[in-house]
Parts: structure tokens; C-alpha cells; sequence
């Protein structure tokens, strides 16, 4: 029987393109300026020395550390020092109202109803924690933090990693059995079903599920069906 539902965010609960096409360039435009700003801030200064350590980049090269920065957005890179970093930028996006977080119509409905059954609701995703309460406390649907439980980053563990599922199921303190993992990528899926998860593939239009996929695929969260 289903207790928890752990769901990715990305592709998932939101769109792709929210996050590659609003969030991604926002934190790009104002990462020098906010590094020049909040530097010697010790969250950021945390951050930007763990940077400089993954890159072997000298600790003052205030220069080396904005460029590799600005590469690993460009490449998309699930580097936790950039995460958080992008967290902390976004944190002033919201604030100022300069956008708010996308959600696919029918996602609040359901998280709703899901809390009202008695379900346990969790978030992982290659975000910074900080990032992911910001994008539900300023969605399109209003805050949503309320329906959630607890949220899951890189910190604990890369999304593709079978032990990261392992480890979340621990602090959540369920059987691994008990909880059900929603995302837009195999490997994760797969991930998650090495653990022992239940798992539900999110393929949404255009997108279309394969006829012999290899884990149960839904258009939206209204086709999810909860395993008895």
C-alpha cells in the first residue's frame, strides 16, 4: 500500500521550460552581480569556496569561479555548489515578482486530494531544497509548501543513483515499498525501482507513452493510479 509520494519537479510537476527558459537565464544574467553583491556572505561564500574546490580553482580567483559558474549553467551540470547558488539567486526573482513557478493545471488539484487521503508528500530534485520550497511557495497555484513533508536534493545523492532512493526512504522512515516516485526520466525511474520504490513515469504531450514501457507511463497526474 502507497503512504508517500516522492515527485520530481522538472518535467513533472512543471514544465521544462519554465526552468530552461525563465529560471536558467534569470540566475546566468545576475550571477556576477550577485556574487559582487553577497559574496562575502558565509552561505555564499560556502558555496562559491565549494566551487572553486570541485573546478581546482585557488579560493580568491573571483573571476575563474564566476566563468566555471557560468559554464556549468550552460551545460546543465547537477553541480550542488551551483544549485544552491541558483537558489539563492532565484530567492530575489521571486521576491521582486519578476515571475512565478509553473504548474501543470492539474498538479495542485491532485496534491490536494492526495494530502486529503492521508498521503505523505515529498520532493527530489537536483535543485537546492532552498530552490524547491521558493519555486512551490511562489507557483502559479499559490503556495503549496503546506502539502509537503520534506524535500530531497543532490546532497543526498545523484537522481540516478540506486542508494540515494535507499537513503531517502530511511529518512522518511518508510519502506521503501510504501512509497511511490514520480519523474519525466527513465534512469531515475529505474533508480528508484532498484531501491524498491513503486514508480510512474510522467510522459507529457507532446510526448506520448511507448507501448511496452518499462514502467507504468501517464500523460498527467489525473492518470495516476495509486497500486493497492
Amino acid at each position: 500500500m502507497i503512504s508517500a509520494i516522492l515527485t520530481d519537479i522538472e518535467g513533472t510537476t512543471s514544465s521544462i521550460h519554465f526552468v530552461k527558459d525563465v529560471l536558467f537565464p534569470y540566475a546566468r544574467a545576475h550571477l556576477a552581480g550577485f556574487v559582487a553583491a553577497h559574496g562575502m556572505q558565509p552561505e555564499v561564500a560556502r558555496w562559491l569556496a565549494a566551487t572553486a574546490a570541485e573546478a581546482g580553482l585557488a579560493a580568491d580567483d573571483h573571476a575563474g569561479i564566476i566563468a566555471t559558474l557560468e559554464r556549468w549553467v550552460d551545460e546543465d551540470r547537477k553541480a550542488t555548489p551551483l544549485k544552491a547558488l541558483q537558489g539563492l539567486i532565484w530567492r530575489d526573482g521571486y521576491a521582486s515578482g519578476a515571475y512565478r513557478a509553473h504548474v501543470y493545471p492539474e498538479v495542485a488539484a491532485k496534491l490536494h486530494e492526495w494530502k486529503r487521503r492521508g498521503l505523505a508528500l515529498y520532493v527530489y530534485s537536483s535543485g537546492s531544497v532552498p530552490a524547491q520550497r521558493l519555486f512551490f511557495a511562489h507557483s502559479e497555484a499559490g503556495d503549496l509548501t503546506p502539502l509537503f513533508d520534506g524535500y530531497f536534493d543532490t546532497e543526498t545523492g545523484g537522481k540516478r543513483e540506486t542508494a540515494s532512493y535507499t537513503r531517502i526512504a530511511e529518512r522518511i522512515g518508510r519502506p521503501a515499498a510504501e512509497i511511490l516516485f514520480l519523474s519525466d526520466v527513465v534512469e531515475e525511474l529505474d533508480a528508484a525501482r532498484a531501491a524498491g520504490m513503486a514508480t510512474t513515469w510522467l510522459c507529457r504531450p507532446p510526448l506520448a507513452c511507448p507501448s511496452r514501457a518499462s514502467h507504468l507511463c501517464v500523460a498527467d497526474f489525473d492518470g495516476i493510479v495509486l497500486p493497492a
